[in-house]
């Protein structure tokens, strides 16, 4: 069974302390740093100023950036919203605790983030998107959150969802569906309810607010603010859907169908599922990049408020603060939508990690995955960390204490859920056969700072040389010259299969 060792059973094993009298347990636990983990839906890596994009608008993440470790070199174990959360907040691989596509209920083994620090002492809280099933505040509850205000930005959940209730209190026009848009409006996806009705706001004022209150207390807080947008639909109200109306933003190449016919099947049939828009209109995606800059700017406007409470609580020297995203989002890049594939655009994100004092600023290039948050901020924490944590801690390498070694690989895999059922057409898998012509949905990467290579079981490969082909235009595998790059890739991806889930495969009495 998957367990967390508390602090109460740490401090009495033979790592060499004596029980702590509850007083004392108290005062540890009240010396340790605040959390504050920040994620933004489907934010592309490329969309911070921080990151070199001269466009975009994001001061207040820009800001952050420069006081924080900003990694230029961080991946998703998952390009899916759902298995990338489970990852991120169990710092455990997908296959691991098996939730593998969006809606499907967690092992209740597993154990994470908010529980081991509630048990470590914390106050924990929740506010926005998490995409746990049931989709509830109380089942969220039920994994180690205190407070929750839950808002997953589903329209089937939207009626019983915290948001949906707050809105029916507060927004005359309650009835408007949140992504309705203005009929005849230069930006075809400019929303019709004010921005202060919209799920990002609500989210940034009741992070604000939960911040607020967790921030009296001398307990140590942990807080996850978790915001929907810039995920599609790309529905943007005044004044973001005009912010850059007149700013000409590069796009992605057009793709044929004969390229696409080029690749495995598995990503052909993502590019071609339900209404293909790879030959999208310019024009109409020309504002989808629009608005979705525009969605960036309006959720770097509420972390902006939320850091700025941090500030006005006097707590922000003693709290980590963390940035990053569940995946990016393909914006047309090779004629995809959405994310759910290897390409660049739906695995790098943005990682940015701050604790004054105790973390270097500066720009890391160091390869990490998602799944490392959890060790690390345990690490800093001073919290003890289960053997069943996949993820490794970097804290040596921002903080210059400790010795680390830097990861020359890592490793993401996905089970591509729209091949199999979506929206309104459902495709069921056949034993032996699979679903529509893929043996086998399942799909896994993995990724060097050179080379990429993405394997489809039954349905080849992808080999990428990321130095003279950064933007994955070119398939190597199978060409006898790069041979050997993808029989070591093979082996390297065999080998972490083998050997991720060694802990898990040891009977309890036979491990240290």
């Amino acid at each position: 069974m998957l367990t967390v060792m508390n602090r109460r059973k740490f401090l009495g094993s033979a790592a060499g302390m004596l029980a702590a009298p509850a007083a004392q347990a108290g005062a540890a636990a009240a010396t340790r740093p605040n959390v504050l983990v920040i994620l933004a839906d489907q934010f592309r890596y490329d969309c911070l100023g921080a990151n070199g994009n001269r466009l975009i608008r994001t001061p207040n993440l820009d800001k952050l950036a420069a006081g924080a470790a900003n990694f230029s070199s961080t991946f998703v174990q998952a390009p899916v919203c759902v298995p990338s959360r489970i990852t991120l907040l169990t710092g455990r691989y997908p296959h691991s605790h098996k939730n593998r596509v969006n809606y499907t209920p967690c092992d209740p083994r597993e154990v994470f983030l908010q529980r081991m620090l509630h048990d470590a002492g914390y106050q924990t809280g929740s506010v926005g998107k998490l995409h746990y099933w049931p989709p509830t505040a109380e089942h969220a509850r039920a994994t180690g959150f205190d407070h929750v205000q839950y808002d997953d930005g589903v329209s089937a959940l939207y009626s019983s969802s915290d948001y949906g209730v707050w809105r029916k209190q507060h927004d005359p026009r309650d009835a408007t569906p949140i992504n309705a848009t203005v009929r005849g409006a230069k930006n075809p996806f400019c929303g019709v309810i004010d921005y202060e009705y919209t799920p990002t706001h609500w989210t940034g004022e009741q992070s604000v607010q939960m911040l607020r209150e967790v921030a009296r207390s001398p307990q140590p807080f942990f807080l996850h603010c978790s915001f929907f947008k810039p995920h599609a639909p790309y529905t943007v109200p005044p004044p973001y859907d005009s912010m850059f109306s007149d700013v000409e933003i590069p796009l992605p190449a057009p793709v044929t169908l004969d390229q696409i016919d080029k690749l495995p099947l598995p990503v052909q049939k993502q590019i071609l599922r339900f209404h293909p828009q790879y030959d999208m209109d310019r024009t109409r995606l020309e504002w989808v990049y629009r608005s979705y800059y525009g969605s960036v700017a309006m959720v770097d406007y509420e972390i902006g408020r939320i850091l700025d409470e941090l500030e006005r609580s006097g707590r922000a020297r003693d709290t980590i603060v963390v940035f990053t995203s569940d995946h990016g989002d393909f914006l047309l890049e090779h004629g995809l939508v959405d994310k759910n594939l290897f390409f660049e655009s739906a695995e790098h994100v943005p990682f940015l990690m701050r604790f004054p004092g105790r973390i270097a600023p500066g720009r890391r290039t160091e390869l990490i995955g998602t799944i490392d948050m959890l060790p690390t901020v345990l690490d800093l924490c001073g919290v003890p960390i289960s053997k069943h944590v996949q993820g490794r801690s970097f804290a040596a390498a921002v903080t210059g204490q400790g010795t680390y070694t830097p990861a020359d690989v890592v490793f993401a895999e996905n089970i591509i859920p729209e091949i199999i059922t979506g929206g309104h057409q459902d495709f069921y898998f056949v034993p032996g056969q699979g679903v529509k012509g893929i043996r086998h949905p399942d799909s896994k990467m993995v990724r060097t700072a050179r080379w990429k290579f993405n394997y489809y079981p039954s349905h080849g490969a992808e080999l990428y040389d990321l130095a003279e082909d950064p933007g994955e235009t070119r398939n190597l595998s199978g060409e006898k010259s790069h041979a050997e790059t993808e029989h070591e890739m093979r082996a390297r991806l065999l080998e972490w299969l083998i050997t991720a889930d060694e802990n898990d495969q040891i009977a309890e009495k036979w491990l240290l």
